[in-house]
């Protein structure tokens, strides 16, 4: 099927990044991780903010390593990070500041402020986007709010992975599935929403041309060409939001079945071609991200793994450093629906000590509360797992159709205990993997802009050929019954 095509993935989350060095055949992809560097928030005074020179520079290292262990033989190099978060340029083109992280507390109350001027439902009819304090729009909205001048300043706004293609092409661009995250791209226009920002007081010139994922921004500037000997290779834009790639590589056929990406955040919802933008999708909170050639995720951001990544800090901090399979198996020992939570409550969106906070949820709804570390993970899986079954719900009552399987992928299928789980709250087959479904995705997205791969569906069927997938098949409805009742009179507590 002709001759392997080499690409360099870069996926960066919230906690650490890595480069990731892919080979396709034709028929099947090879991933290794080749350089992989951590990340994280940076607080200064009271802000959050992310390091982009230092995450900049880990990968012009990835690109040295490339090309020192594998040569000069590279096809194309894509970047694919977090969403909502954002950089300001200056006229010359600089950073004007480090970025905020986007759980820096500055946007506390924004919601309040923004619908005074704009209400709620008008902002849903633009942008078609679920309402969360960290969306771009609140960010953007709370440094009006605070005279900063920087927003005055700013030239050029891009995305944080538009940044990163910026400082490695010299190409000013905006990718569609991460300006989707904004809260201020308009979908039925396609457009970014200059109406919504206007009235906000929020500057309207400053947005770089968006482009769909699978675009060539550039070649690899010339700087580091030179420091690597990587010259002449192209710059992709894959899907530049994570979970857009991600879904990019569902390994699914047909259409009758929902997708979680599950790591620090669980995105789970189908795809569409058409954004889905009703009175049902507001009442419920729902969102419409761009996706890859020509689709939209209509999809739920819920809390995540970020629960149990944070407990697993906390104790770590407090000097027992807990391996997550080692956590894990405490929360499989546990009693099961000893006590629940909202995963998405606004008490744990924050960084902090989530075993407290956990605990101090349980105790003002009238629950018991969990001591042990098994106790309080098992809380927070079966949680987790029970908002899956109320997201797969209002998916089918808004779609008027079954949903019958759900594929997870990611790095939350590892938790088995936690794919178990979601099979057994929803009742449905679960087909976890592939584990490397964004870096996989980012490099579909490279290959069909090489043209190697001709369609979506093409893609997901290399996908199929390179990766193994498990299932998981649903055990005892009844005492997941019993607990998603409980668990609902808790969201109406």
């Amino acid at each position: 099927m002709g001759a392997t095509s080499n690409y360099l993935a870069f996926d960066l989350g919230a906690e650490s990044g890595r480069a990731i060095a892919a080979t396709f055949d034709g028929a099947k992809i090879g991933l290794e991780t080749i350089h992989r560097f951590p990340n994280g928030p940076i607080a200064v005074f009271d802000n959050l903010y992310w390091d982009t020179p230092r995450l900049y520079a880990e990968m012009r290292q990835g690109m040295r390593i490339y090309a020192q262990e594998r040569g000069k033989d590279l096809d194309g190099i894509g970047l694919d990070t977090w969403g909502v978060d954002y950089a300001l340029l200056d006229h010359d083109g600089r950073l004007l500041s480090l970025p905020y992280n986007y759980r820096d507390p500055r946007t506390a109350g924004m919601y309040e402020a923004v619908f005074s001027r704009v209400p709620r439902a008008e902002v849903f009819a633009q942008t078609g986007i679920q309402f969360m304090e960290i969306n771009t729009l609140y960010q953007l909205y709370a440094m009006r709010m605070a005279g900063d001048r920087v927003l005055d300043l700013a030239e050029t706004f891009l995305m944080i992975p538009d940044l990163f293609n910026y400082w490695f092409t010299g190409v000013k661009r905006c990718e569609f599935s991460d300006a989707t995250t904004t809260q201020f791209w308009d979908p039925r226009r396609g457009t970014w929403a200059t109406d919504l920002l206007a009235r906000l007081s929020l500057p309207t010139h400053i947005f770089a041309p968006v482009v769909q994922p699978g675009t060539i921004i550039g070649e690899l500037y010339s700087g580091i060409a030179q420091e690597t000997g990587l010259d002449g290779v192209p710059v992709i834009a894959p899907a530049c939001h994570d979970t857009g790639s991600a879904v990019a590589a569902v390994p699914a056929t047909g259409g009758d079945f929902a997708y979680i990406s599950s790591g620090t955040w669980s995105l789970m919802g189908i795809e569409t071609t058409e954004p889905i933008i009703t009175d049902d999708s507001l009442r419920y909170n729902f969102t419409n991200e761009g996706g890859v050639c020509g689709t939209y995720r209509f999809l739920k951001n819920i809390m995540g793994l970020w629960l149990v990544q944070q407990c697993r800090a906390t104790w770590a901090q407090e000097g027992e450093a807990l391996g997550y399979d080692v956590i894990t198996q405490m929360a499989a020992e546990a009693p099961a629906f000893a006590a629940l939570v909202d995963p998405d409550d606004e008490d744990f969106l924050r960084p902090g000590d989530m075993p407290s906070r956990i605990r101090a949820y349980c105790q003002r709804t009238g629950q018991t509360v969990p001591e042990s570390k098994g106790a309080i993970v098992r809380c927070a899986l079966e949680s987790l797992a029970l908002r899956y079954r109320w997201t797969l719900e209002k998916l089918e009552l808004m779609l008027g159709r079954s949903l019958n399987r759900i594929h997870i992928v990611g790095g939350g299928i590892q938790n088995q205990l936690l794919c178990q789980f979601a099979a057994d709250a929803t009742q449905r087959q679960v087909v976890a993997g592939p584990v490397e479904a964004t870096a996989a995705g980012n490099v579909l997205m490279q290959a069909m802009a090489r043209g190697r791969i001709a369609s979506l569906d093409e893609g997901r069927e290399v996908v199929r050929n390179s990766f193994e997938l498990t299932t998981y098949e649903p055990g005892d409805a009844a005492p997941w019954d019993e607990a998603y009742d409980r668990w609902l009179g808790l969201l109406q507590a």
